[in-house]
């Protein structure tokens, strides 16, 4: 299986990254982002490239993947609905486009959250924006087509944030993520589940077409238990 992986430089996308250069079920894997991800692994190759709005310059190289996995994502905290909507709906739509295009038979994944607003008329507006893409996404004639919504992560194997808030945040809080998950299990997973999971859903598919945080981490486990 090829993949192409947006965001791999983010805390998900690390995780994303790791396990897919781990499966032996996955042969190359294309990061496309605004920066490098500093690894070397024969199986992967990188992009760098800074318009999300347009990929009509690298469309040929987004051609003969099976999946893609999509885990760009920002904190709305501080936005304007508008720049949180091209950042989150326009970035995914326009790659959407793109792939489908060239791969009519690909699996996309997207990272959404626990709490996103499949109405896209709620009062909290990120939720309304998440649920607009993944309305958009879920839409679309791909082969198939999953939304994760992940709520707690725990990240492992040195997987970090960039953003300096997060990263230190779970620097003091991390020791209560096993405090969290047995008071509240269905809302904590782990970098690595859900980039378990999310690969599970590419290879494999899924039951259903959006999974909420238990529905991700019982999967994760579950991939994890799957012969390699």
């Amino acid at each position: 299986m090829k993949v192409v992986l947006f965001g791999a430089t983010g805390m998900i996308g690390q995780g994303v990254l790791r396990e897919c250069l781990l499966d032996p079920d996955v042969t190359a894997v294309l990061s496309v982002a605004r920066r490098t991800t500093g690894k070397t692994d024969p199986k992967l190759r990188e992009i760098v490239h800074d318009d999300f709005s347009n990929f009509a310059s690298i469309s040929d190289e987004l051609t003969g993947y099976d999946a893609c996995l999509f885990c760009l994502g920002v904190s709305s905290a501080g936005m304007s609905e508008a720049e949180y909507t091209r950042i989150t709906y326009d970035a995914a739509v326009a790659v959407a486009r793109t792939l489908l295009a060239q791969n009519p038979a690909l699996t996309f994944v997207f990272v959404s959250g626990a709490g996103t607003d499949s109405t896209e008329h709620g009062r909290t507006m990120w939720a309304r924006v998440k649920g607009r893409t993944e309305n958009a996404l879920l839409s679309m004639p791909f082969k198939a087509s999953y939304m994760v919504r992940p709520a707690a992560i725990q990240p492992q194997h040195g997987v970090k944030s960039r953003a300096t808030v997060t990263r230190v945040a779970y620097a003091a809080l991390g020791w209560t993520f096993p405090l969290v998950k047995a008071l509240f299990p269905k809302y904590v997973t782990t970098t690595e589940r859900l980039a378990r999971a999310m690969l599970h859903l590419a290879k494999h598919g899924g039951p259903k077409r959006i999974l909420e945080s238990v529905d991700i981490d019982e999967l994760g486990h579950e991939a994890s238990l799957e012969p390699s």
